[in-house]
């Protein structure tokens, strides 16, 4: 049984050289993509792109409508809330939530987020 060689420089670039020309035959060897398969992903890509961007305008118009409501919800509480003070009725628990509500966007928004 023979002992172990230490590969030298000439046997460490022999096998580098090796390994380079077989890796180079294998990417030559390699089919060249189709351009209709090329155009065939492109267009998925467009289509996933075009859904996403869909559901994204969908769910930012139902966010901005859902938080137009709340405004709203929140005008009717305040102008019921004034009513009432003019009357000098004690506050509903809605009311106080509203009034609560109205100081915490006016917070979020002075912070600017």
């Amino acid at each position: 049984m023979a002992g172990f060689k230490l590969p030298d420089f000439k046997d460490r670039a022999a096998a580098s050289a090796d390994a380079r020309a077989k890796a180079l035959e294998k990417l030559k060897a390699k089919a060249p993509v189709d351009p209709e398969v090329l155009a065939e992903r492109a267009a998925a890509r467009a289509a996933k792109e075009a859904a996403e961007a869909e559901k994204r305008a969908v769910k930012k118009a139902a966010k901005e409508a859902a938080d137009a409501e709340k405004r709203e919800r929140a005008a009717a509480v305040a102008a019921e809330a004034a009513e009432r003070a003019a009357l000098n009725k004690p506050k509903t628990e809605e009311e106080k939530k509203a009034e609560r509500d109205a100081r915490y966007a006016a917070r979020k928004a002075r912070k600017g987020k």
